[in-house]
């Protein structure tokens, strides 16, 4: 199993347009960008996306163009799942998977499209091209989301999706001692938002959990660039299948 990160940031994405801000000039002179976050999982040769994100197109160009199987939708968030439409005319509109009323609002927004949504209920895993997949509720408020639990072999990799500090302990249990967790850090502290945890609370979150491994995703472009684990867009790590 191999995973990329097809993007790390916010919604607005890094740089931000018209800013002139230290890690915005720093990208813009070095080539480098935060898309929005999404992840292409590669299994048993089939891939499938975790969200599919605005910036989808040029996300699946850089992967190599690969197709994809199935998508799995965290939340109706539009920096999440809007990228879908870039399925049109370019292959077979792949099935999306997700908790019940994220994929019936996703559908709604795609209507235009032929596809089959697969509603799956929270806490309860199923397999999917070999995968054990359990959706894993958060606290995005004021948005119906859910994290991933993904299972292969002994391999075990967690994400938070877009949440704040106030995990349900059910989910938190799920996520604990995981390989790899992705984790959502949206900004650097002092700052706090309603909605995301900054990157000292996923940081303190992820020793909490004592996973082996974390990397900070959903990154705003106040971040910089070479803080310790924070993903850049390419990284790919590898598991045994």
């Amino acid at each position: 199993m191999k995973i990329t990160l097809l993007g790390t940031g916010d919604a607005i994405g890094t740089p931000k347009i018209g800013c002139s801000c230290p890690q915005c000039t720093y990208a813009l002179s070095h080539g480098l960008q935060r898309l929005r976050t999404s992840y292409l999982i590669e299994t048993g040769g089939k891939n499938i996306l975790i969200d599919s994100s605005p910036d989808l197109r040029m996300q699946l160009l850089t992967a190599g163009s690969p197709h994809i199987d199935a998508v799995l939708w965290t939340h109706g968030h539009y920096d999440h799942f809007m990228g879908f439409g870039e399925f049109y005319r370019v292959q077979d509109i792949p099935d999306a998977y997700g908790a019940p009323g994220v994929v019936e609002y996703c559908r709604r927004v795609f209507s235009f499209l032929p596809f089959s949504i697969c509603p799956r209920d929270p806490f309860r895993p199923f397999r999917l091209f070999g995968l054990e997949i359990t959706l894993v509720p958060v606290c995005h408020p004021p948005a119906e989301t859910y994290g991933l639990l993904l299972s292969k072999g002994d391999a075990s990799i967690g994400f938070t999706s877009d949440t704040n500090r106030d995990i349900p302990s059910e989910s938190l249990a799920l996520l604990a001692g995981v390989d790899l967790l992705f984790i959502d850090a949206l900004a650097p502290p002092p700052i706090r938002t309603r909605q995301h945890m900054n990157y000292g609370e996923a940081c303190a979150l992820a020793r909490e959990l004592e996973v082996r491994e974390f990397r900070c995703v959903h990154m705003s472009h106040l971040l910089p660039w070479d803080l310790p684990h924070t993903s850049r867009d390419g990284d790919r790590f590898s598991f045994p299948d």
